[in-house]
Parts: structure tokens; sequence; C-alpha cells
């Protein structure tokens, strides 16, 4: 009988969600989803010491706006209960101490100061490899029972071969080797009774079944580690698949210098879930040269690790808006008036209670928006000037156009308000015909009539089309806005 694929996502609460987390979190959702399997998120919150406030409601946040879900978990419980790991200091203990009676660790009484010296030692003799020297690994029952009558509380270090090569298949990178002679006997259990990653990590995969673990590359270093300690139990390993690291495009690791990372900023920032899903998706994976566009249930079908590729991951910001446009675009008008309505009342433009006229009155300017943006809040941006009686000038140079006079720019106003005063009795057409006459009669090109108008009305050169604006706003508020730019020209 075929063994259900377990897989796991175990964040540690010490920060906020970022889009290398996110990216593992999703690689081993889909994996499990494409196998029938199940997807495990599990807490390893035992390093107390750099516990982070608010970053444990962040994951199950980012989780719950992404929109994937986990099978077991926290407010999940499966047969493997508890899933915090700071809940399970018993059984690391057991454990711990179950490999100092099989030879494969030992108590260790060297306090910090000790430890440190060592190192500087090792470093000012340029030693190859810096580390625990090693110094408890063979004490006599009788040096161990002084060091307890001193009341040391020892930590419980792993008995690290010296000799010899561990090595591991990964199912992305093939097989990797290193030499025992490079590795430490590190910590196991802390003195104060809490398990080190190493420990918690592989016991609670071994215990809650976990068939392949898929992490981040820079975990590779701690592999020969985890493929000892499971030798040490007798366990069989998982599959480990490490993808690959998630780059800026300057080539270096993904961090703050390039832009956003959290994933909560994102959504502060206007992405859609759904976006920002398709896109890390494809992080390091494709199923095809020829689409890049998956909802989440097409991703769950089609997710193979066969396809994760080696080579970093390049994090491209203006792709990921490409997908937020084409997502933006996809939403129903009421979906849509939703997500950009918060960013309204933040700018004061609507009231933190909007009514029914100001709804009706936003509902307006959607067509006006959403084809335009790339990131819901940008949608304030591109329809600021169409609230108040007057715009806010951002580009009034730009209303006198080049290789023309100021005063031909005011006769040319004051015809358009002859022209406009039309707007509800003719079609549009009829009044943009209209419009280039005039262009035509002051001797001038076309934008030279546009672009006046075009800032009066809407206080900038960059503006969705005008007659949809224009009768939006009404042709009494087109007038005075016309009437204000004439003044201020003439000042």
């Amino acid at each position: 009988m075929k063994k259900e694929i377990r897989v796991r996502y175990a964040p540690s609460p010490t920060g906020y969600q970022h889009i290398g987390g996110l990216r593992t979190a999703l690689f081993n959702y889909l994996f499990a989803k494409a196998n029938n399997g199940k997807f495990i998120l599990r807490i390893e919150d035992t390093d107390q010491t750099r516990y982070f406030e608010g970053a444990l409601e962040d994951i199950f946040e980012t989780f719950k706006w992404i929109g994937i879900d986990y099978d077991e978990g926290p407010g999940k419980e499966g047969p493997y209960a508890p899933y915090f790991q700071s809940q399970r200091l018993k059984i690391y203990k057991e454990h711990a101490e179950l490999l100092v009676q099989k030879g494969w660790a030992y108590y260790c009484y060297c306090d910090p100061e000790r430890l440190e010296r060592v190192k500087k030692e090792q470093e000012e003799k340029k030693l190859s490899i810096v580390g625990y020297d090693r110094h408890c690994r063979n004490l006599t029952e009788k040096e161990r029972k002084e060091m307890e009558e001193k009341g040391i509380t020892p930590v419980i270090r792993f008995k690290a071969p010296v000799e010899g090569k561990t090595s591991f298949e990964d199912k992305i990178l093939g097989k990797i080797e290193v030499d025992n002679s490079s590795l430490q006997d590190f910590i196991l259990l802390k003195s104060d009774g809490f398990p080190t990653y190493h420990l918690a990590n592989i016991v609670d995969d071994h215990l809650m079944g976990i068939t392949h673990v898929l992490r981040a590359q820079e975990w590779i270093p701690s592999t020969p580690n985890h493929v000892l300690l499971y030798k040490a139990f007798g366990w069989e390993p998982p599959i480990f698949a490490h993808l690959p690291m998630v780059m800026g495009e300057d080539g270096h690791k993904l961090s703050k210098r390039h832009g956003a990372t959290q994933v909560m900023e994102f959504r502060k920032n206007g992405y859609l879930p759904e976006a920002l899903l398709n896109f890390v998706a494809l992080l390091g994976w494709s199923y095809n040269d020829s689409q890049e566009i998956f909802s989440l249930e097409e991703l769950s079908k089609l997710f193979n690790i066969e396809k994760i590729n080696k080579a970093p991951a390049i994090f491209n910001y203006q792709k990921l808006k490409y997908f937020n446009s084409y997502y933006i675009k996809k939403l129903s008008e009421d979906k849509f008036l939703d997500l950009i309505l918060p960013y309204f009342i933040e700018k004061k433009l609507i009231s933190s209670q909007p009514t029914k006229e100001e709804l009706d009155y936003l509902k307006k300017l959607l067509p006006l928006i959403q084809p335009r943006i790339e990131t819901l809040n940008e949608a304030t941006d591109i329809v600021d000037f169409m609230f108040g009686d007057l715009p806010q000038y951002k580009n009034w140079e730009a209303i006198i156009p080049k290789k023309v006079e100021k005063e031909t720019v005011l006769k040319i106003l004051e015809k358009t308000k002859e022209i406009l005063k039309d707007l509800n009795k003719e079609s549009d057409d009829e009044i943009q015909n209209r419009l280039y006459k005039l262009a035509e009669e002051f001797q001038v090109k076309a934008g030279s009539v546009f672009m006046p108008l075009r800032i009066a009305i809407t206080g900038t050169n960059k503006s969705p089309e005008l007659f949809p604006i224009m009768h939006i706003l009404g042709i009494d508020k087109v007038l005075i806005r016309i009437d204000n730019a004439i003044e201020k020209l003439k000042e």
C-alpha cells in the first residue's frame, strides 16, 4: 500500500511572514494537494529568546488572506497534537536522553565563557574549523559526577562522527555529501530544557509521519546533522527537496532594499492574494513555457516537484504588478468597490461611514480606475481630482504647450467653454470634432487644445479619458474648473 504523503510548514514566530516563507508554505501545500496528501502547520516556538510579538497572529493571518489552509495544526488538532513545539518539551527531553543511552549523545558542562575562550583561541590560530572542541565528549563517570555536584546543569550534545562522509539524496539537487570531519558536536537539548531546532525538527517530523521535507536551500548545511540524527534513532529519513533561493534582480538574496518582502506589506500595498499566490508559485517552478496564469485550484492539480528549478528564482516586482493588474481587471464591480473603498476613506475622499450618494458616485468612477491600476492603492491617485470643486494642479506648467503662447491658450480655453456647453446636447464625437476644428482655427496641434483642457479639468496631464470624466463631473463643474484655470493663467 502506497504511503500517504505528509508535508509540513514549520515557521518560527520570530518575525513576520516573508516571501520565502510563503513560497515554502505554498509549495508544501500544493505538493500535498496534488498527491491527495496532508499539509501540516507546526509552530516551532522553542527559541523563546527570539519570540516576536505579533508574529504568531501574522502566520495565521497570512494563511487566511492568501487562501491556503492546513489539514492539521493549531485549531485543527489531528492525531499528532500538540502542534506547538513549546508544548512538546517532555517528548524532546526523552529523545535526547535516549540518544545518550545509545551512545550517540553526551552531557556537556562547558559554560559560555569557556566556549567563547576556545573559539577565540581557534580564531587566533586560524584553524579551518572553529567550534566546540568536544571537551566533554569523553568525560569519565567520576568527572561528570563532579560537575553535577557543582550544580552545573548540562546541555546534551550529539556525538558527530569524525571520519568518513555523510550524504543524502535531494529531490531537486541530487546527491549531496560532506566530510564528517567538518561536522560539529551540536547541541540537542539546552540547559533550560528546551530543544534546539535540530532535535525538535527531526523528532516531530518522524512522530508526525512527515514523508517529504520541502524547505529553503539555506537548510542544506543542517541536513547532514539531521540525516545523522535519523540514523542514530534508527528511523527512515524523509525525502528532502531544498527549494532554490529567492533573489532580487541584482542577484543578491531578496531583502528590504529590493522592496516589500513581508507578505502583509504586499496586502497593505494593494496586491491581491490571487496575484501574489500565482506569482510566488512561479518562483522556481514552472508547468510549461506557455502558461503563467494559474488559479490555486489548477496549481493544486498540476504541481510537481520534478518541475522545480535548481537555479535561484528572481523576484521581479514589475512582473508581480503585471499579475496584479490582470487579476484586478477580472474582479467584479462589487468586489472591486469593496477592495478600493478603504483607500478612499483613508485619503478622506469619502467619509468613514460612506453614504449611498458617495458609493454611487464612486461606482461611476470604477470604469476609469479598474483598467488602469496595477495595485489597489493606486486607485485614489487615478481619480482624486474628481473630488471637490477644484483639482489640485500637479502638472500646471504643461498647460502651456511648447511653441504656443499663453495668450493663445487663454483664447483656446475660452472657446472650449462655448463648445462644452453643448456637452449633453451633442454626441461626444461631435464635441470632439469641434475641438479638433478649434485646433485648426488656431493653427496648433490637437494636443495643444486637449492638453490645456485636460489640465484645467483634472489638474494633471495624465488622467483617464476626458469625456467620461466630464460627464461624471457634470458641465457646471467642468466650466467652473476651466474658469479657474483661466484666472490662474492670467495671474
